[in-house]
């Protein structure tokens, strides 16, 4: 059966979710089991996806979750994945664990986000690094990138805030190649024009470091902040579910700072 796609239809979505993963029609073909010139007919309109081939494709793909929804619309069928508000009684185990998970980190910083860094739950450590800034940044939604590279946020604090910023944004344009979401793209334009404190520390160069003739060898690229007179240094790990089968729990992602040097884990138990 073949039938007439517009230029809107899933066979143009389906296309561009290719080229964006740099892979050729028979590449496709062979990880889906299927054959280049079925996948040319589905992107040319010539031949309509069943709801299974959609699926499949979109999975060797890697399109998020939330596109999958849009690549089944587009192809005639009803979407697949639900979105769950997060304070819906059917996510309350998931709440629950991420809260025991978050204060089991305590003292050190741990929060979670969802696909454009709004704040859905931080521990104590975050919250003892945000001390003193100003209210208009706290007020909720609370936004992590806003937090973090605004002018009036924590980017006055952190030492090397150069390499700091220039790995969030580089984060933030993965994630913009990966999936097509406008408002992490406007985020990120947002974000990126902030201007640079007048003392941003650029790591190595920073004075600190000049002082020290042997720094403590980090393992991964630190995020060093002050915090009450102390310089601390954490390094960032960021982990999101397996297999998620609801849009707000596929763009949720729990961000845990990993104390990167004994110093700080010292500072850290002591508070």
């Amino acid at each position: 059966m073949t039938t007439a796609v517009t230029g809107t239809g899933v066979g143009p979505l389906l296309r561009g979710w290719r080229e964006r993963r740099r892979l050729s029609q028979l590449e496709l073909a062979l990880r889906a089991d299927s054959s280049a010139r079925h996948i040319s007919f589905v992107e040319t309109g010539r031949s309509r996806p069943s709801e299974e081939m959609v699926l499949r494709l979109a999975e060797h793909l890697e399109v998020p979750v939330r596109e999958r929804n849009a690549l089944l619309l587009a192809a005639g069928y009803a979407p697949r994945y639900t979105e769950t508000s997060l304070d819906d009684p059917s996510l309350d185990t998931l709440r629950a664990g991420i809260r025991q998970l978050l204060d089991g980190y305590d003292p050190y910083p741990a929060l979670v986000v969802d696909g454009t860094y709004t704040v859905v739950a931080a521990n104590r450590g975050i919250m003892a690094l945000l001390d003193g800034l100003p209210g208009h940044l706290l007020r909720p939604p609370l936004n992590a990138m806003r937090i973090t590279l605004h002018p009036e946020g924590l980017a006055p604090r952190i030492r090397n805030l150069r390499e700091w910023r220039g790995h969030l944004l580089a984060q933030m344009e993965r994630q913009i190649a990966l999936a097509r979401s406008q408002p992490l793209r406007r985020l990120y334009e947002e974000v990126a024009a902030y201007p640079l404190p007048e003392r941003a520390g650029a790591g190595p160069d920073d004075r600190e470091d000049q002082e020290d003739p042997h720094p403590y060898p980090y393992f991964a690229l630190p995020l060093r902040i002050e915090h009450d007179g102390h310089v601390l240094s954490f390094v960032s790990s960021i982990s999101t579910f397996n297999t998620p089968v609801d849009v707000t729990v596929a763009e949720l992602a729990i961000e845990t700072l990993l104390p990167a040097d004994p110093a700080t884990v010292k500072y850290l138990r002591s508070l």
